[in-house]
């Protein structure tokens, strides 16, 4: 018993060392690329587990590939059967909207709470384009904060080539509400808004995240260990800013929090959602800002919000 006291303290005392000394572990914690849930799915097979889907690989630059998933609308599931990845891209041009579904950390496209939300929007009528970004799945690369940014933005410049005009939307879960505000910061930048932004379970910043989480609340007592994480992500340029990127983002936009989610707080929604209201005062703009807001009671929590039963009544 004593041992195994002496055990559990030598690891305690150790994992503050080890972050010092081994920065980038922190890193591959936020993003759990390396755990490729569900492992029974061959991601270029998605008929396995999505019908009216079709997989491809795109390179946002040399050395790069990611991997996606294209489902199809309601109308277009008759006139898939037996077609291949050359008429998909010409499918994308019937004029139904886009999503671009920008999922979690850990896992991949396959993940079954992923695959219900893309199962709906599908039925709904929505072309929906899920990414794993690099280092997730079958996508080749190291995950980082600029590295799935820009994996964003060449699926929607991809998008934009193929769909002829029609309205493309982000929808970004979880970490993905980082790389979704990321994503529509640089589009806006660039002069090519996006036509909206979802953000479910959407939190300030990463480092926010990481603060509360129970493990470093184990250490924040100690003197110097919350200024080590918040310099171990400057260091490793993981910031996720989506409070500073709402402050400029001008597209309508949609936020989706449960109050019983124990992952990113309820309260982080709330105050992306204050900041968007207030920058519409600001620049006097008329653009549609919404949050909806599920009890407790449901159940939701930070992962099922796909459960509502109304969720694409609420999309306008």
């Amino acid at each position: 018993m004593k041992r195994a006291a002496c055990f559990l303290i030598s690891v305690y005392a150790a994992a503050p060392v080890i972050l010092y000394l081994l920065p980038w572990i922190l890193g591959h914690v936020i993003f759990c690329h390396f755990l490729k849930f569900p492992f029974s799915v061959d991601l270029s097979r998605p008929a396995d587990v999505l019908n009216h889907t079709c997989n491809f690989y795109l390179s946002p630059e040399e050395g790069v590939s990611v991997g996606v998933w294209h489902t199809l609308p309601a109308s277009q599931w008759e006139g898939s059967v037996g077609r291949g990845p050359e008429w998909y891209r010409e499918a994308l041009g019937d004029g139904r909207p886009v999503i671009i579904y920008l999922h979690g950390n850990l896992g991949t496209r396959a993940i079954h709470h992923r695959v219900e939300l893309v199962k709906i929007l599908s039925a709904a009528g929505y072309h929906v384009l899920s990414l794993d970004y690099r280092g997730f799945g079958d996508s080749t690369g190291e995950p980082s904060e600029e590295g799935l940014t820009r994996d964003a933005l060449c699926l929607h410049d991809w998008v934009l080539q193929h769909s002829r005009g029609s309205a493309v939307a982000l929808w970004g879960h979880s970490l993905g509400s980082g790389v979704a505000t990321n994503t529509a910061v640089k589009l806006q930048d660039q002069g090519t808004a996006v036509d909206a932004v979802i953000l479910e379970a959407a939190f300030t910043t990463i480092g926010e995240v990481v603060a509360i989480h129970p493990v470093t609340k184990m250490y924040m007592f100690l003197p110097g260990f919350e200024s080590l994480i918040w310099s171990i992500l400057h260091m490793n340029n993981i910031v996720f800013a989506s409070d500073k990127n709402l402050q400029t983002v001008s597209s309508p936009l949609l936020i989706l929090h449960s109050e019983d989610d124990h992952i990113v707080p309820y309260q982080m929604g709330l105050k992306l959602y204050e900041i968007s209201l207030q920058a519409q005062k600001q620049y006097k703009t008329d653009v549609q800002v919404e949050m909806i807001s599920y009890s407790a009671d449901l159940g939701y929590s930070h992962n099922n919000i796909y459960l509502d039963p109304n969720l694409t009544n609420k999309l306008g």
